[in-house]
């Protein structure tokens, strides 16, 4: 089976499977379906209370940021962009439009657009609030994966992404490193500084987790 993307709030896991997504206890069980679109789901993120669950997918010819609640629910739109030429699950830069978390007060949902960007081959941070509206571009300059810290005033992100490509041990001037963003400015500051890949940071408490192929292997690192 190919479990994908997987997401917690403490108490049950949200994943993707054969395009749809479902629902379990962290601690095992049966699993619950959430959706049933013919579209595809995917990159589902719990809000910070846990009651809440943004996700990408595909309904309407685009791929677009949705909302529902975490038992399920009809889901509802939250962003309007237009055609991207490289908007398919497969491409090798990844879809349009990827969920990448909230922001700690749970008012906004980050995701990642290739809207506006060359090719598609880089992307910008956006956010949007959980009632819609006009989504706002964060000031990065260019973003992927990224996490906030507990107080919301820091951005530990990639700044390119290569999640989806198939390449394996690569260290040349594509590969991702960790970065910190100061919130609301451009201000960067670089935290891991080697030729190969450093991926997916993931804030908790004082350590920032990423899994990096450093030692050919993609194993998790935390920096504090």
């Amino acid at each position: 089976r190919l479990l994908r993307f997987p997401a917690t709030n403490g108490q049950d896991v949200v994943f993707t499977y054969a395009g749809d997504l479902y629902k379990a206890p962290l601690t095992g069980g049966e699993a619950q379906r959430l959706t049933s679109h013919v579209g595809m789901e995917m990159f589902a993120r719990f809000s910070p209370d846990g009651q809440s669950i943004a996700f990408t997918a595909q309904y309407d010819g685009n791929t677009e940021v949705y909302l529902m609640p975490k038992s399920g629910g009809e889901p509802e739109r939250l962003t309007y962009t237009s055609t991207n030429s490289r908007d398919d699950v497969g491409d090798r830069m990844g879809p349009n439009n990827i969920v990448m978390g909230w922001t700690p007060d749970g008012k906004q949902i980050i995701y990642r657009s290739k809207q506006h960007t060359f090719s598609g081959l880089r992307g910008s941070l956006k956010k949007v609030a959980v009632g819609g509206g006009v989504s706002e571009t964060i000031p990065t300059s260019e973003g992927g994966f990224c996490s906030y810290s507990p107080d919301g005033k820091k951005l530990a992100m990639n700044r390119m992404f290569r999640e989806f490509r198939t390449w394996k041990h690569y260290a040349g001037g594509q590969a991702d490193e960790i970065w910190l963003n100061k919130v609301g400015t451009t201000e960067m500051k670089k935290l891991t500084e080697n030729s190969n890949q450093d991926l997916f940071p993931m804030w908790v408490g004082e350590n920032i987790y990423f899994i990096s192929d450093r030692d050919y292997t993609m194993n998790l690192f935390k920096y504090n």
